[in-house]
């Protein structure tokens, strides 16, 4: 899901996409996918191209796993997305998964350059529908607190929070240096 570009790393689905019955949806475009559909023929892999709005969240809510492949991702909309949707993910474990992905209850992380991990991770989810579900769900439960009005809020806490102990220790808000 998302741009298809060097930095996202998706030559590594190639692990992913033998021939055991495994298929990809790739959702997406950007200056990567010519290479990406060569290095993917003959797989079972589907290119959808860009999706927005509800074709997005259709393509989502279809997915039994959702990969990630990308190691400097940060904030990670992608996998918030897809375990908002009740899919359990697969994502390397840097930057931004470890603090989305709850190892082995929302998904997996791999070593980052372990390509082998990631197609085990992939398979071991594939062949287990009822795991694919409790993971999903669990995955639904973690990222439903983190709406932008409910991450606002909390933004406007930390903010009132600095304001009020500022007041407290060194005089009123406006002598409390902006940086």
């Amino acid at each position: 899901m998302g741009r298809l570009a060097p930095e996202k790393r998706t030559e590594r689905l190639r692990g992913v996409a033998a021939p055991d019955g495994v298929r990809l949806v790739v959702v997406g475009d950007g200056p990567s996918r010519p290479a990406l559909e060569r290095q993917l023929r003959g797989t079972a892999t589907t290119f959808l191209g860009r999706l927005d709005g509800d074709e997005l969240a259709d393509a989502y809510a279809a997915l039994d796993v959702f990969v990630h492949t990308g190691t400097h991702e940060t904030f990670d909309q992608t996998l918030q997305e897809a375990m908002a949707s009740g899919v359990p993910v697969v994502a390397p474990a840097a930057g931004g998964p470890l603090d989305v992905v709850a190892e082995g209850e929302t998904g997996y992380l791999y070593a980052p350059e372990d390509d082998a991990a990631l197609a085990r991770a992939v398979r071991v989810l594939a062949a287990d529908p009822a795991m694919r579900a409790r993971m999903g769900e669990a995955g639904r439960r973690r990222v439903l607190p983190r709406s932008w009005e409910a991450l606002g809020d909390a933004l406007l806490g930390h903010y009132r929070a600095v304001v009020a102990a500022a007041a407290r220790g060194r005089g009123t808000p406006s002598d409390v240096p902006v940086r």
